[in-house]
């Protein structure tokens, strides 16, 4: 009776002697239920079985059929995916429940279906693929609120922008005002092509302002003595329209903190993948902008506050104005 109630305790009932049944009981899984992903610097926590919910997929290879130890990982452990960050957050709700659900204006879209493919979802690629089907228009009170909240309504409607979706009322046969507005040119001639935001009624690329800002520090050594020890730029922001910027910076340009934002609309809230000025001084003089203003402001503190004959560590921040005319 002593060794029966000795094996009460194990697990599975404690295995029932020599039976080999505990050698028969459940391994551990490999991967643990909540899994973390750092995903080009972007951190997303999930469930497993929602990252192996397509079958055959890069993801479902990498956490079915491959050991945890095989995996990159980060500097905190999270397995780590060298994609973007930001159009992850995309796919993965796709892997949710296999539903493609994108927001309005969403300019992103041939970047995504690449990020598809790279995941190999050959549903999630075929669905970005399709034709996009216009939905209706939003009412005309809705409509006109929004172009006076962004400002740039009625500047979109005399430069010949046209909306996304179809006007309401609009039937096949009575083309819509703002479709035939966009197809004529600026003379009352033969339609035109369609504009984008960065472009003009010419066709050229459109004017406006970029502003560049960035908070650095340097430290100056005991009476300006010792070597300093150069600007450290932890962030550079762009600051302007959404169309000029997504056209200068392009991939470089990281948007996760202002997503989905419409092309016609303002943002000061992006910032740059990378951290020499230099190069975006680069990118914004071959897209035809040239720097009208700049602005800094410093202060000093010392790095001791005991001992004030020690280095000084200057923090500034600075902001750059670029102009294409």
């Amino acid at each position: 009776m002593a060794l029966a109630d000795s094996t009460r305790g194990l697990p599975n009932g404690g295995g029932g002697g020599g039976s080999g049944s505990s050698s028969s009981s459940a391994e551990p899984p490999l991967f643990p239920e909540i899994v973390e992903l750092n995903v080009g610097g972007q951190v997303y926590v999930t469930r497993r079985c929602t990252v192996v919910s397509v079958p055959d997929s890069l993801l479902w290879r990498m956490f079915t059929q491959q050991q945890p130890q095989e995996l990159a990982r980060d500097s905190k452990g999270r397995f780590f995916l060298d994609r973007d960050g930001f159009l992850f957050r995309y796919i993965l709700d796709y892997l949710r429940d296999l539903q493609l659900v994108l927001p309005d204006y969403f300019p992103e879209r041939s970047r995504l279906q690449r990020e598809a493919e790279y995941f190999e979802l050959p549903e999630l690629v075929r669905r970005l693929g399709a034709p996009q089907q216009p939905g209706p228009g939003p009412p005309p009170h809705s409509r006109r609120g929004v172009q006076k909240e962004g400002s740039m309504g009625d500047e979109l409607l005399s430069l010949g922008y046209t909306e996304p979706e179809q006007q309401e009322g609009a039937s096949a046969g009575v083309p819509s005002p703002t479709l035939e507005l966009a197809s004529r040119s600026p003379s009352g001639g033969a339609a035109g092509p369609l504009l984008t935001p960065s472009q003009s009624l010419d066709g050229s690329r459109r004017s406006g302002y970029i502003t560049i800002g960035y908070r650095g520090s340097y430290t100056i050594g005991r009476d300006a003595q010792a070597d300093a020890k150069f600007r450290r730029v932890a962030r550079i922001t762009v600051c302007g329209k959404t169309s000029l910027a997504k056209e200068v910076f392009g991939d470089t340009l990281n948007e996760s903190r202002d997503p989905d934002r419409p092309p016609e609309r303002y943002t000061s809230r992006y910032y740059l993948k990378f951290n020499f000025l230099e190069q975006a001084f680069d990118k914004l003089s071959e897209s035809g902008f040239h720097m009208v203003a700049c602005s800094s402001t410093g202060t000093c503190a010392f790095a001791s506050s005991t001992d004030q004959s020690e280095d000084k560590i200057w923090t500034s921040y600075t902001e750059y104005v670029f102009c294409r005319e």
